[in-house]
């Protein structure tokens, strides 16, 4: 029980500090829903279903990474899959940062679908439809949600993975439904001086999870892995 509340506050974490990176990468999507004119309890469901169904993507892609998250662990290599994880993180964030301005043509193109997506979308909608448009939204590409997947591929479990996953997308929310409520108010300005944040707290994540992987003996934090029991075995 407490493994599973610790995965869980750990994907919540990540979801809520990572969601000031969505108000500067998700918001155009997010703002251009034709929510403005509906009545507050329509708008309410509206902006529920949609990040439901954003929650719902996130569970399904941690329940994929771990499946494979698993297969490492029945090799007895999770504490490496961790270290992995979190240098692959810092290499592809300083590609990113530091790398030619070609290789953040990813971003670019992640950046430019979700706005042509909003566009499409700008005319109104059923609510029941907003949770299927919260499913294709939780599939684009973002930087954040390769971050959240990581992590959850190095917990090494289905369980874990997935729960981490569905607790990343509600961390997420209260920060979205906020933006999409109260989105008129939040200048670009400000969605960019937020999404500047997101470096340091990548970093961050990726240092836990290598530290994580070394077994130091650190209760939560880097916890020891199983032994053989070598000893009991000639008692």
């Amino acid at each position: 029980m407490q493994a599973i509340l610790l995965v869980f506050v750990s994907g919540f974490s990540i979801g809520v500090l990572g969601s000031f990176h969505c108000v500067g990468m998700c918001g155009p999507l997010a703002l251009s829903l034709p929510i403005n004119n509906l009545s507050s309890v329509r708008k309410f469901f509206s902006i529920s279903l949609y990040n439901l169904g954003r929650a719902i993507s996130y569970t399904s892609m941690g329940i994929v990474f771990g499946i494979i998250g698993q297969s490492f662990s029945f090799f007895k290599i999770q504490q490496w899959l961790s270290i992995i994880a979190g240098v692959t993180i810092l290499l592809v964030f300083a590609i990113n940062k530091w790398g030619n301005p070609t290789t953040n043509s990813w971003n670019r193109f992640s950046q430019s679908l979700k706005i042509k997506l909003g566009t499409y979308l700008k005319s109104e909608k059923a609510t029941i439809t907003y949770l299927t448009i919260g499913i294709l939204n939780g599939f684009l590409p973002c930087g954040l949600v390769y971050l959240a997947l990581a992590t959850s591929l190095a917990t090494g479990s289905i369980l874990y993975s997935g729960l981490l996953m569905f607790a990343f997308g509600l961390g997420t929310l209260p920060v979205m439904a906020l933006t999409m409520f109260f989105g008129k108010f939040i200048s670009q300005n400000i969605r960019g001086k937020l999404n500047s944040m997101m470096p340091y707290f990548i970093m961050l994540v990726a240092v836990l999870l290598i530290v994580r992987g070394l077994n130091l003996g650190i209760p939560y934090v880097s916890p020891t892995h199983e032994k053989e029991k070598v000893n009991s075995c000639h008692e």
